[in-house]
């Protein structure tokens, strides 16, 4: 008789340890190189201002005027650059009172064209605050996810910049030419700068209100003033639309993990897209960076050629640097009028 075979057991096989997931492929360091980038603008523009409160405080005083006036303060103006670029569009003459705003304005306008709404994710400095606020409600408030934001109350909130850039426009498209030209040498805009100034320095008790009611939106609601109210960045954004660069998802590599959606801050759902044309789209890339399949998202060209995500931000600082360049060379950064008239216009407007 023979004995039964022994039973064998069946053992399954040990999986393989799975593989760390890779982010964003070529663009893991963007959102840090991001950071690095606003900080020292944020750095520039301190030291600029430090200086500028200096000369106003100069100006404003009998003694004598050394201190420097830093031309980018001008960047603050953009009411008066925008009047600016309608008169050189209609004289060719570039702004002689505050040419570095018209500059900052034109340099943002073909950043835009160039490489998306790049100003506002990698340069502006509310753009920068508005990113820490993001930062401290992220480690704070909502550390497992932000609440979403409908679609019925989003569109129409995000529309309000639109309608607030639209009013500007036709306010500096009905204003006639000399109208125009008496408002740009008038006392009133020599002085906006230091008027600016004071909103920083000495805001009134509406101003703090107004300011902390902004904050406390944006620690909700990622971006909130950029997403909904700054109409300087819907008229990039309109710009943006010619950009040749643009977030692409490939569908057939994509995982639907959805993580592209939730790292986007302007609350594009770009799992949903194919070529991402949005004027919403600051370009901060921080959809590529998000990402958890290799490939899946990256930024292209038309044709759906693709290019590094670096591409965006150096092809937008570039031109920013190069318009601050050529202005320099070509005498169009300087302000024509002399300090004294600058102490002059303070005077008339009231300045203390």
């Amino acid at each position: 008789m023979t004995s039964p075979a022994p039973l064998t057991v069946l053992q399954e096989p040990t999986p393989a340890p799975r593989a760390p997931v890779a982010r964003g492929g070529l663009a893991p360091g963007v959102p840090r190189a991001r950071w690095i980038v606003q900080a020292l603008y944020a750095a520039f523009l301190l030291v600029a201002g430090l200086e500028f409160a200096r000369f106003v405080s100069q100006a404003i005083s009998e003694g004598p005027l050394t201190a420097s006036r830093p031309p980018a303060v001008e960047a603050f103006l953009p009411i008066s650059a925008l009047l600016a670029l309608k008169r050189f569009l209609l004289t060719r003459f570039w702004d002689d009172v505050h040419p570095a705003g018209l500059t900052v304005l034109v340099a943002a306008l073909l950043s835009a064209l160039l490489a998306r709404k790049a100003f506002c994710a990698w340069v502006c400095p509310v753009g920068a605050l508005s990113r820490g606020l993001e930062w401290l409600a992220s480690r704070t408030l909502w550390r497992r996810r932000w609440p979403a934001v409908p679609g019925w109350i989003d569109l129409p909130l995000t529309g309000t910049k639109y309608l607030l850039l639209a009013f500007f426009a036709w306010t500096v498209a009905a204003m006639p030419l000399d109208g125009i030209e008496a408002f740009l040498h008038a006392p009133y805009n020599a002085a906006a700068d230091a008027k600016m100034l004071a909103f920083f320095t000495a805001p009134s008790a509406t101003t703090l209100v107004v300011l902390a009611a902004l904050a406390g939106m944006s620690l909700v609601v990622k971006g909130a003033w950029c997403r909904w109210l700054c109409p300087y960045g819907a008229l990039l954004g309109l710009a943006s639309w010619a950009s040749p660069l643009a977030v692409r998802r490939r569908p057939e590599t994509c995982n639907d993990c959805r993580a592209c959606t939730r790292a986007c801050p302007a609350g594009i759902p770009v799992h949903e897209r194919g070529r991402v044309s949005s004027p919403e789209c600051t370009g901060c890339l921080e959809c590529v960076a998000a990402c958890t399949t290799p490939g899946a998202i990256g930024l292209t060209l038309p044709g759906k050629r693709d290019v590094s995500p670096w591409t965006l931000p150096a092809v937008a600082l570039v031109t920013l640097l190069g318009a601050w360049a050529v202005a320099r060379l070509a005498g169009f950064w300087e302000s024509a009028l002399p300090a004294e008239a600058f102490r002059m216009a303070y005077a008339l407007m009231g300045v203390r």
